[in-house]
């Protein structure tokens, strides 16, 4: 038998000992989400008191309501939601990193107006004198953005002292920033700005920007450099509000759409106007209740207006005639008064209105007069809203101030903007509409899409005093009584060429109307045309008269 060799035993060495289980270290205790909850609340309700009871009593005593007051007039009650409310700045350097409140001056959110959406932001003066930095700008670029996406209006109440001197041109850059939101969303969606405290430099470009501007007066002030660099650099010397205030832009410089006594005032009427106008331009304005009647006749216009061409008259009372319930909110009331610019309802439905005032200048077109309409159609005809056009206008206003001011040019902005609307266009002729001015006040050579007249329009080169001195001055000198001989032949003139069926018999009227129709008639072209379609010609922009 074979011996079996045994398998070498190898040495398993001993595991080693089990070390001592180690225990986890102690974690810093946290606060629970009760705690959390409760230092949110005290935040929120810190913010909305205010830096400092007394900042805030400061802005009282001057007749000034609070960013947050304006917003809770401005908004529906309990609809407002704010964003960004805890944001704060990061700049340092002037000991401004020791002072970092939440908001930063600047309080911006959306909510509803008759219960339709509305973007808004509202300088905080209390903090920084509402003076725009880096945050601040970010903040309103924000909103900006959010309201072009939703489509929806824009609002800026302001009260600010401008860039933030501290921040150097981070400060300018933001409002390079806001600049450019404002010109993309021109057209797109309303722009409104309230000037409720100062607003100067940079900061006034903004509502030069936008649609309409409203004012507070006695307490708001807009100018790109005040009295003092004004007196230092002319000698000049002139307050605040005489250089920017209220009535010095809404009668001079017509940068202000409207001026109030008081904020509340100020901004009932702001609801007002964006009850008037659509959310955005892919929209029609709001329509509201036709409880006026439609065929209601407006016999009083028989009266109202006289025959006589050179009588005065109120446009204004024209107006209130025609339009539903006699209400309507006029633009620019104070500028330019020889036209008037109005939004009102026909039949329920948003208008624009456009009308020569004889009451102011006899109702001449003049450049501020041609710059306020031309505005106010291009406005229109951006938000789909139709314009009515009441002429009685007896030209462009003569004289060597207008002529070197650039009259032909400011002229041109009129004529270029009726031509380019789309929107439904009717003309109504009360009484004189004389050479250019005729042409330029939405007839039927530029477009208009329905001419009506009254029987008492004149539709001529000029009057018939003048029409007659030129064509027959020799034979008026040469006559033994050129008295009688003169008045002779303007009534054959008249007769002949400016009788109220002329232009009618050309194609150049449509109907010639008894004034008490009026109303009727214009809510029934209106309607007709309210699916008109003209497409403009593929470009891409018009290069406009400036």
């Amino acid at each position: 038998m074979t011996a079996v060799e045994e398998e070498p035993q190898i040495a398993v060495p001993p595991a080693p000992a089990a070390e001592p289980r180690r225990q986890p270290a102690p974690q810093p205790r946290t606060p629970g989400a009760a705690n959390r909850l409760a230092e949110l609340k005290e935040l929120r309700e810190r913010l909305l008191q205010g830096p400092d009871p007394r900042a805030t009593a400061a802005q009282h005593a001057k007749g000034k309501l609070t960013a947050r007051e304006r917003i809770d007039l401005l908004l529906d009650p309990g609809t407002f939601t704010e964003i960004e409310a805890f944001r704060r700045h990061r700049a340092t350097g002037f000991g401004l990193e020791l002072k970092r409140p939440h908001t930063d001056g600047v309080v911006t959110g959306w909510g509803l107006v008759d219960g339709r959406r509305v973007f808004v932001y509202a300088h905080d003066f209390r903090i920084f004198g509402g003076a725009l930095g880096e945050a601040h700008a970010q903040k309103i670029t924000k909103l900006m953005d959010l309201a072009d996406s939703a489509g929806a209006p824009l609002v800026g109440l302001c009260d600010g002292a401008g860039a933030r001197i501290q921040e150097g041109v981070t400060a300018l850059a933001g409002y390079g920033g806001i600049f450019q939101r404002n010109v993309r969303s021109s057209g797109v969606i309303p722009q409104i700005s309230v000037i409720m405290g100062p607003c100067a430099g940079g900061a006034a470009y903004s509502p030069a920007l936008t649609d309409f501007v409203f004012m507070v007066r006695g307490t708001a002030q807009m100018f790109l450099t005040g009295p003092d660099v004004v007196q230092a650099v002319t000698g000049e010397r002139i307050s605040a509000d005489d250089l920017g205030g209220a009535d010095a832009h809404a009668t001079r410089s017509g940068l202000v759409s409207f001026a109030y006594d008081d904020e509340e005032t100020c901004l009932a009427d702001v609801r007002y106007l964006l009850s008037l106008l659509p959310s955005n331009n892919r929209e029609l304005p709001p329509a509201g209740p036709a409880d006026d009647p439609v065929d209601r006749r407006t016999e009083r216009l028989r009266d109202l207006v006289p025959a006589e061409p050179n009588r005065s008259y109120d446009m204004g009372e024209v107006i209130g005639e025609i339009v539903d319930h006699g209400e309507y909110l006029e633009v620019h009331e104070a500028w330019a008064p020889n036209v008037i610019c109005a939004l009102a309802r026909l039949g329920g439905r948003v208008v624009g209105l456009v009308a020569n005032q004889p009451a102011a200048l006899a109702g001449v077109l003049n450049i501020s007069a041609s710059e306020k309409a031309a505005r106010f159609v291009q406005f229109c005809d951006a938000f789909s809203i139709p314009l009515v056009t009441l002429v009685d206008v007896p030209g462009f206003l003569p004289g060597v101030e207008q002529e070197h001011g650039g009259v032909i040019r400011h002229g041109a902005k009129l004529l270029y903007a009726y031509c380019n609307a789309t929107v439904p266009r009717v003309q109504v002729i009360l009484r004189k509409a004389y050479g250019g001015a005729y042409i330029v006040m939405d007839s039927r050579p530029i477009g208009t899409d329905v001419s009506l007249a009254w029987p008492t329009n004149e539709i001529a080169v000029m009057g018939a005093e003048g029409a007659a001195d030129v064509i027959f001055r020799r034979q008026i000198a040469a006559a033994d009584d050129p008295q009688e001989t003169r008045a002779r032949l303007v009534k054959e003139y008249r007769e002949e060429l400016m009788h109220p069926y002329y232009a009618a018999e050309r194609g150049l009227v449509d109907d010639v109307i008894d004034p008490a129709d009026t109303r009727a008639r214009l809510i029934d072209a209106l309607s007709a045309l309210a699916s008109k379609h003209a497409p403009l010609p593929q470009r891409k922009h018009g290069n406009q008269p400036q």
